[in-house]
């Protein structure tokens, strides 16, 4: 077990005061952008009815983060990360600023929020990597798995209390109202971010690129040189794939089998699911060999989706998929402690922003793969007169929803297919091993410094 559980509680506190003061302020900008988010899709698709306009929105959210990776990375890497994360806070809340304003003079149009979203999510593409990357400044190397299991609890916290707390202020305030809520959380958490002094890196960097194209692919160059840490990065992405899986099977699955009013009590249950793994890895920090939890974890969440899939029944559904939301928050803050203890300070910004722009597509691919695969393949299969009707529906049944059940559990055999073969990968199996971690001064700097004594106004996660 690490040496940091056999700390006192008020240690560990002590040791990670400078990121928890941090965090606290990303909760309360989290939970204000995350209702902010879900009121504004809510009154999108009641002013349009349209499921097109309402998925445009995501795009518009999630398009610049990967185009922009490689871009916002290196300059990630050149700015201080402290006033990178403030100044892109307060120019991503400008869009939403302006928003507020055409919503109240009564000239909101849909391209408006379209752009408006796009723009934000530019300028959190220089937020997010740099987030990520001051983490090893924050926090000592033992406690990075604790950290990351925060991060997870914090999304799952904003996950769970988004719609029904949208929901409720959207008849309280309006839309106005909450916009204005979600730019006051983030002058809140910019006053927490004020506040702390980050630690200086003292790590030197060899890196001989000089041209712009060379610098700005500098974190593929890094990851093809380093194939046990592109190989983890592939698991983390695959994991991924599977979440947009899980979420695009789950509301047709469901309602083959159960009525509509109990859906939102199962998507809300799989938010308390993600708070859970989140505060779970918080607490327990993880182990000293983070390849052996991602591997059980990645056998376990392949067991989960056969169970999910293998039959009719809402109660075995829910329990597998519950577990499987369970157990992403600790692949996640395992996968991640990886890169954080092995990636040289002074580059996590451009391979952070790409690390992130791969797993970003691993969402969205399962989105557009899964859906139409259930739909026009697996569902037909598995009808009363299809072709597997005979075989396989004898075992699992048939009719309505069984050809997702059947796509659940092919996916959760091919999970622990890849998961067994990449364990035999040595480069991927002992990446913990053959590659130094980040220099000892660099993961202790919070010991030395102290918080900065400038409390002032003013972080959207």
């Amino acid at each position: 077990m690490l040496a940091s559980l056999e700390k006192t509680p008020l240690t560990i506190f002590r040791e990670m005061k400078l990121f928890i003061i941090v965090w606290v302020g990303q909760l309360i900008a989290s939970i204000g952008s995350t209702v902010s988010a879900f009121a504004l899709d809510v009154w999108v698709y009641e002013q349009t009815g349209s499921v097109t306009q309402f998925a445009l929105i995501s795009l518009a959210n999630t398009l610049p983060l990967i185009l922009l990776a490689p871009v916002a990375g290196l300059f990630v890497d050149r700015w201080d990360r402290k006033w990178t994360m403030i100044i892109s806070d307060l120019l991503a809340i400008l869009p939403t600023v302006a928003i507020a304003v055409l919503l109240l003079l009564g000239r909101l149009e849909m391209w408006q929020i379209y752009l408006a979203n796009t723009l934000s999510a530019v300028f959190m593409a220089f937020q997010m990597p740099a987030f990520i990357a001051s983490i090893t400044l924050l926090v000592p190397k033992q406690h990075l798995g604790r950290a990351n299991g925060m991060l997870s609890f914090m999304n799952g916290t904003a996950r769970v209390i988004a719609p029904p707390l949208g929901g409720v202020l959207l008849g309280l305030i309006s839309l106005q109202g909450i916009i204005i809520l979600h730019i006051t959380t983030v002058l809140l958490s910019l006053g927490f971010l004020l506040w702390v002094q980050f630690p200086k890196s003292n790590a030197a960097v060899a890196s001989e690129e000089s041209s712009f194209f060379k610098e700005t692919t500098y974190g593929f160059s890094y990851l093809l040189a380093r194939p046990g840490l592109l190989g983890l990065l592939i698991i983390s992405a695959y994991s991924l794939f599977l979440v947009g899986t899980v979420q695009v099977i789950t509301t047709p699955l469901v309602l083959s089998f159960a009525p509509v009013t109990v859906l939102g009590t199962i998507i809300s249950l799989f938010g308390v699911a993600i708070l859970a793994g989140g505060l779970l890895m918080g607490i327990w920090g993880g182990m000293e060999n983070n390849m052996n939890v991602i591997y059980t974890c990645m056998l376990l969440t392949g067991a989960l989706l056969m169970i999910a899939g293998f039959q009719a029944s809402i109660v075995v559904f829910i329990a597998g998929i519950f577990l499987f939301f369970l157990i992403r928050p600790i692949i996640a803050s395992s996968t991640q402690a990886i890169f954080q203890s092995k990636v040289e300070p002074l580059v996590q910004g451009r391979v952070f922003s790409i690390k992130g722009a791969i797993e970003a597509v691993g969402l969205p691919l399962g989105y557009i793969t899964i859906g139409p695969l259930a739909e026009k393949v697996f569902e037909p299969l598995m009808s009363s007169d299809g072709l597997l009707a005979g075989s396989i529906g004898q075992v699992i049944g048939v009719g309505t929803g069984r050809g997702m059940g059947l796509l659940l559990v092919i996916t959760g055999i091919l999970t622990i297919s890849t998961t067994c073969i990449a364990y035999f990968y040595p480069r991927l199996r002992l990446v913990e091993d053959e590659l130094p971690d980040i220099p000892h001064d660099v993961t202790l700097a919070t010991r030395d410094v102290s918080i900065s004594a400038r409390p002032t106004v003013g972080s959207q996660n």
